[in-house]
């Protein structure tokens, strides 16, 4: 992916002009029609590479995320998240209300602070997204992430942990919340290692539960061995909004 104006500008701008000069130079791209295809489908969005798109929208999100920082005031930090989406693809509903074909699944955490259309500078219609409490791969949401290989065709899956993720800190402590959420965590507690920190803690639950979802599920282990199917783990840094690929 080339280096466009707003990418060079979070990575080498902010210091050299100042966040205010920055939002000045950072404006919204116009449309233009000539760009259009003449008929656009579901999958007109489609990248080549599902996992390189995934790891570039998340470097221009988190570049946006830590120059926000920065911000000296709420209205000049709401400027900077806003230029994100600038360079995406977006479909128009007359394509969207139709059908989909999002090029990624994502099993990630049901935390406020862990939205992967977010985090990854997506539009709508990008990602296939089910979330639950440390990421866990219950039964409903092994369907659903069934449903959007099988049907939806999409060729990778990421599981996503987070720092300080409260159901892994739950599955680590011996106290009970409610019966339903003791089995929510109980896949978690499962692939806690003796000795392991909070952190490593949530990389091997995301990695072991990635690399279960084969065992667990028939139809996507097929489309593994078929080579239509890519399943990764990753962990999102909510301090620097980074994603990690483990």
């Amino acid at each position: 992916m080339t280096l466009n104006r707003r990418s060079f500008l979070f990575r080498s701008g902010l210091n050299a002009f100042g966040l205010a000069a920055a939002m000045q130079l950072i404006k919204p791209a116009k449309a233009d029609a000539a760009f259009l295809a003449p008929k656009e489908s579901a999958r007109s969005c489609r990248p080549d590479d599902s996992l390189t798109a995934l790891i570039e929208g998340n470097r221009r999100f988190a570049a946006a995320w830590q120059a926000k920082n920065k911000a000296t005031s709420l209205s000049d930090r709401a400027q900077v998240m806003s230029n994100l989406w600038l360079d995406n693809c977006f479909l128009p509903a007359s394509v969207l209300e139709d059908t989909q074909s999002p090029w990624a699944s994502i099993l990630s955490c049901a935390d406020s602070r862990v939205a992967p259309e977010w985090i990854f500078d997506a539009a709508a219609g990008d990602l296939f997204v089910v979330r639950s409490a440390g990421n866990t791969a219950f039964n409903e949401g092994i369907a659903s992430l069934e449903f959007g290989v099988a049907v939806l065709k999409t060729p990778l899956i990421l599981v996503l942990g987070h720092s300080n993720c409260g159901a892994v800190k739950a599955a680590r402590s011996s106290d009970s919340l409610t019966p339903l959420f003791d089995q929510l965590v109980m896949p978690i507690r499962t692939n806690l290692i003796p000795g392991n920190n909070l952190e490593n803690a949530i990389k091997n639950n995301a990695s072991v539960t990635a690399q279960r979802l084969i065992t667990y599920s028939d139809v996507l282990a097929n489309a593994v061995q078929r080579g239509s199917l890519q399943i990764v783990a990753g962990y999102f840094d909510i301090a620097s909004g980074k994603v990690s690929i483990i």
